[in-house]
């Protein structure tokens, strides 16, 4: 599988981590419940499938960074929480690493032999 389709893979599940965060603290019906238990599924399907592929500890690095970023971004721009020169500077920090790492990363060191379906 190419290495951008994986990078591809934890980019989405970094988008969808940040909406089953939100959605465990603002879930108020089943309906709600579910659709937050379906993101997770989906959303760590995608570290795994990417993580037999890439280096793990950069996989977990991005895909939190992601989640985290886009998590505190979410809250202050559509719910409201506090915006903060600090937080924003924090999440700028975050995103430096993040992006550093996936730069020096090798993609071909996490790389597994793949089982022909």
């Amino acid at each position: 599988m190419n290495s951008n389709r994986n990078w591809l893979y934890v980019l989405f599940a970094g988008l969808i981590e940040i909406v089953w965060v939100i959605g465990l603290s603002r879930s108020n019906s089943i309906w709600e419940w579910l659709g937050t238990g379906v993101a997770i599924v989906i959303s760590f399907y995608l570290i795994v499938e990417s993580a037999k592929r890439l280096p793990v500890g950069t996989v977990y690095a991005v895909f939190t960074g992601i989640g985290t970023a886009g998590t505190v971004t979410t809250e202050m721009l559509i719910f409201g929480e506090p915006f903060s020169i600090v937080k924003i500077a924090l999440i700028g920090l975050l995103l430096s690493g993040v992006i550093g790492l996936k730069l020096v990363t090798d993609d071909s060191a996490g790389q597994s032999k793949e089982v022909a379906n």
